[in-house]
């Protein structure tokens, strides 16, 4: 089975930096064109440039529909062609006890980790099923939207409402050939978190993965494109854990 996305052109929201750079990479080297959405214009055009002539930028805000309009229609328009693949990548997290959360805290982390997820994949489906052609959705959710932490009520519940929302727009889509599928990465090391992974209280969690490591970047890499491609055309309304087996561990 060859994990091949030849002539795909492919959206990948947070793209300016961390796993949403690096999916972007995954996907171009997949064979596929890739346009790199996100906020940060300046920092996305370089991750863009990176890629060469397989790689666009393009300005997108989640959270506003008007901004996820302009932003699928520049994609096409750069790319010479309708998005088949969504990467829904774009978060944030809130790292404070239930306790302090403010309603706008609240608001922001479920705009940006559901809200503005749904409205990515709303606008993709809505232009493949007006192109007639099918395609395939990863929304990247998170083993915290399968099994709780602490002091991350909104990112968990977030992420939740995410692998939910997974299964209802595969059965919904699936009639127009849209795939739609979750990826559940657990704790991979990036730079973001490197700092944090040396201290005793990171240490402490790692030992409680089965594996007694951290994951890689390079490990979603497989799972990623599996989802994604037409391989795997059988497959939807999945939830994928890649955790080293944490969601298993015993309480």
């Amino acid at each position: 089975m060859q994990l091949s996305l030849d002539g795909k052109v492919a959206l990948v929201t947070g793209a300016s930096g961390g796993l949403g750079r690096h999916f972007a990479g995954v996907l171009a080297r997949a064979g596929a064109t890739v346009v790199l959405a996100a906020r940060r214009v300046e920092k996305l055009e370089a991750a863009a440039a990176a890629l060469g002539p397989q790689g666009h930028a393009v300005a997108l805000d989640v959270a506003d529909p008007v901004s996820v309009a302009e932003a699928f229609a520049a994609a096409e328009a750069k790319a010479g062609g309708p998005v088949t693949v969504v990467v829904n990548n774009a978060g944030i997290a809130d790292t404070r006890a239930a306790l302090d959360v403010t309603p706008d805290d609240w608001d922001r982390v479920l705009d940006t980790n559901l809200t503005g997820a749904f409205l990515v994949a709303q606008a993709a489906a809505r232009r493949m099923t007006a192109a007639g052609v099918p395609g395939s959705i990863v929304n990247i959710a998170s083993i915290a939207g399968l099994r709780p932490a602490g002091a991350v009520a909104a990112y968990c519940a977030s992420k939740a409402g995410l692998v939910h929302l997974t299964k209802a727009l595969a059965l919904e889509w699936a009639r127009h050939g849209i795939r739609v599928n979750a990826l559940c990465p657990g704790y991979v090391e990036t730079d973001i978190n490197a700092e944090f992974f040396a201290t005793d209280a990171g240490k402490a969690l790692i030992k409680r993965i089965p594996q007694r490591r951290l994951g890689k970047p390079e490990e979603l890499d497989a799972p990623l494109l599996l989802l994604a491609c037409d391989a795997a055309s059988y497959l939807t309304g999945s939830v994928l854990a890649v955790d080293g087996g944490h969601l298993v561990s015993s309480l």
